[in-house]
C-alpha cells in the first residue's frame, strides 16, 4: 500500500516538474535556469533523482524515488517572453524548498499562474518614446523625434494585432518594419527635421530580437549547445523577415536613403 501511494507521488511529482520546465522554457527563461528549477523542484518533493533533457520544442524528465523510475517528455509552444510567468514559476519552487507549502499545492500554485500583460497602449506609447529618444541620441532634431514615434507607434500597434490572430512571428516582423518604414520613409520624401534618414533607422528598433539573442548566446557558453543554436537561428530569421519588411518598404515609397 505504501508503495502504491510513493508511486501515486512520484507521478504527480514528475507531471509538477514537466509543467514548471514547460511554463519557463515557452516564456523565454533561459535553459540553465529550466534545468536548475526543474531538478529543484523534484528534490524539494522527496525524490532521489532528477534528469533533464533539453530541446527547442521540448523536455524530458526522469525521477528516481526508492529505485522506482518514472520518464515523462513534454512538448513546448512557445507562448512569447513573460518575466511574470517564470518569476512566479521560481517563487512556487523556493516555497517548495522551504517546505512552506506541499507538492500538491505547488501543482495548484502553477495552475493559477497566467501570463499577464502591460496595457497594451501603455506598450504602444513606451515603445514610440523608447525608439524616439534613440532618434534624438543620433542627433535628430524635436520634428525627427515626433516622426519617429508616431512610425514606430503604428508599427507598434500593426504587430500586436498580428500577433493577437496568432500569425507566424517572421510575417509579423515583415508587415510590422514594412509599416514603420513606409510611414517613417515620408519624413525623408518631405525633408522633414535635420535628418530624415534617421526616422528610418530608428522606427524599426522594437524589432530588435534582443532577448532570444541574449539567450542563444548564454545557453550556447553554458552548455546548451542545441538550444542555443536554435534560437540563434530563429532571431537570424526575424532579423532576415525584418530586412524584407524594410527594403519592400523603400522599394515602394522610393525612398533609399537609410542610416544607422
Amino acid at each position: 500500500m505504501a508503495q502504491i501511494r510513493m508511486e501515486s507521488k512520484q507521478r504527480a511529482v514528475s507531471r509538477l516538474i514537466a509543467q514548471a520546465g514547460q511554463m519557463l522554457l515557452a516564456h523565454g527563461a533561459e535553459s540553465t535556469l529550466v534545468g536548475e528549477l526543474m531538478h529543484r523542484f523534484g528534490i524539494a518533493a522527496d525524490m532521489d533523482e532528477v534528469e533533464v533533457s533539453l530541446s527547442a520544442s521540448s523536455l524530458v524528465v526522469t525521477t528516481v524515488a526508492n529505485g522506482f523510475c518514472i520518464t515523462t517528455t513534454r512538448r513546448c509552444s512557445d507562448k512569447g517572453i513573460n518575466m511574470r510567468v517564470v518569476t512566479q514559476v521560481q517563487r512556487t519552487c523556493i516555497l517548495l524548498e522551504r517546505g512552506i507549502i506541499d507538492y500538491e499545492m505547488a501543482q495548484r500554485r502553477l495552475n493559477t499562474i497566467s501570463p499577464e500583460r502591460y496595457n497594451r497602449w501603455l506598450v504602444v506609447v513606451m515603445i514610440g518614446l523608447s525608439c524616439a529618444s534613440f532618434s534624438r541620441l543620433a542627433g535628430g532634431d524635436w520634428m525627427i523625434f515626433v516622426m519617429t514615434f508616431v512610425a514606430s507607434a503604428i508599427a507598434m500597434v500593426v504587430r500586436q494585432e498580428i500577433a493577437h490572430r496568432h500569425f507566424n512571428p517572421l510575417f509579423n516582423f515583415t508587415v510590422t518594419a514594412f509599416v514603420a518604414t513606409l510611414v517613417a520613409s515620408q519624413a525623408v520624401k518631405y525633408g522633414i527635421g535635420n535628418s530624415p534618414s534617421l526616422v528610418m533607422a530608428s522606427s524599426v528598433l522594437l524589432l530588435v530580437p534582443g532577448f532570444p539573442l541574449i539567450n542563444a548566446a548564454a545557453d550556447m557558453l553554458k552548455g546548451y549547445v542545441n538550444i542555443g543554436i536554435s534560437r540563434f537561428v530563429m532571431a537570424s530569421l526575424l532579423v532576415f523577415a525584418t530586412s524584407l519588411g524594410i527594403v519592400a518598404a523603400m522599394n515602394l515609397a522610393d525612398v533609399w536613403e537609410w542610416v544607422i
